[in-house]
């Protein structure tokens, strides 16, 4: 393969990709899991344990000290807790692999000059190890759910297809900045505000309708948000999830994510030159 020749930047060429080098997807991301926690006396068990501790934390801090009440929910110490906790797992999902994604090129020099690599799987293995955490969160939550109320809705079996279009448009994204972070350094501080930023803009500490009418649309065009809500609505209060509202996003998810694949595959030629 010439690195310096023009690559297809087709959905086939994507999935083609994507299924030959799925092995390797999978071992770079749980090397990237273990190496995380490597010398560390509890190992992997720090995955738990993190949102754990968290989690304790955010319950102690609003449930005992702000007193803090969900609009339209019980008035239970946890539920605030709970659905805060949500909206952390979805945005810290979104942040973690924004935030690596403009040093992804940069930090793997070595497959880009040295070996013969499909350098467009770095964003998919960050997002693999992403969601490793992600889940150990998402279980940590649900057992909390499940102490704090005796029960589960059986609509939290959809939350793997509520985060979907989301993962879908999070690689997209990753894509670009990964490319952006070749030839532009400043990517890599710039995306670590705007995912600061999204924090705060996005339904994590508060309900969309505490949000004034007049500022809600820009809430509402926030790409965290929608999921969030989504999220909440199947875990928490045990709705079935706004297919219209999925469908539409997991469009707009894969056109994100066709568009950032070409322009990957477009301006990876140029990095062995920069780097």
């Amino acid at each position: 393969m010439n690195p310096h020749a023009t690559q297809s930047a087709s959905l086939r060429a994507l999935a083609k990709s994507v299924w030959q080098n799925r092995l390797l997807i999978f071992q770079m991301s749980r090397r990237e899991v273990v190496g995380r926690y490597k010398g560390s006396v509890l190992g992997l068990a720090w995955s738990f344990f993190n949102p754990v501790f968290m989690l304790t934390v955010y319950t102690f801090v609003f449930s005992e000290i702000f007193k803090s009440r969900w609009a339209g929910g019980d008035e239970s110490k946890t539920q605030f807790a709970v659905l805060l906790f949500v909206g952390m797992i979805v945005q810290g999902l979104f942040a973690e692999v924004l935030n690596r994604a403009p040093s992804l090129i940069v930090y793997n020099v070595n497959y880009v000059k040295k070996v013969v690599f499909p350098i467009e799987i770095l964003p998919i293995v960050a997002m693999g190890a992403a969601l490793f955490h992600s889940l150990i969160s998402m279980s940590v939550l649900l057992i909390a759910f499940v102490l704090f109320n005796g029960y589960l809705h059986w609509t939290a079996v959809f939350i793997p297809l509520v985060l979907l279009p989301l993962i879908v448009l999070i690689i997209g994204f990753a894509w670009m900045l990964a490319s952006l972070g070749v030839f532009l350094r400043d990517v890599g501080q710039t995306i670590t505000i705007i995912t600061t930023v999204l924090m705060f803009l996005s339904p994590v500490f508060y309900p969309v309708s505490a949000v004034p009418e007049k500022f809600r649309v820009w809430i509402m065009a926030n790409p965290l948000t929608f999921i969030i809500e989504q999220s909440r609505e199947v875990l928490i209060w045990g709705r079935l999830p706004d297919w219209t509202g999925l469908s539409i996003y997991m469009v707009a998810a894969v056109l994100v994510a066709w568009a950032g694949f070409a322009w990957f595959q477009k301006t990876k030629k140029g990095f062995a030159d920069v780097l």
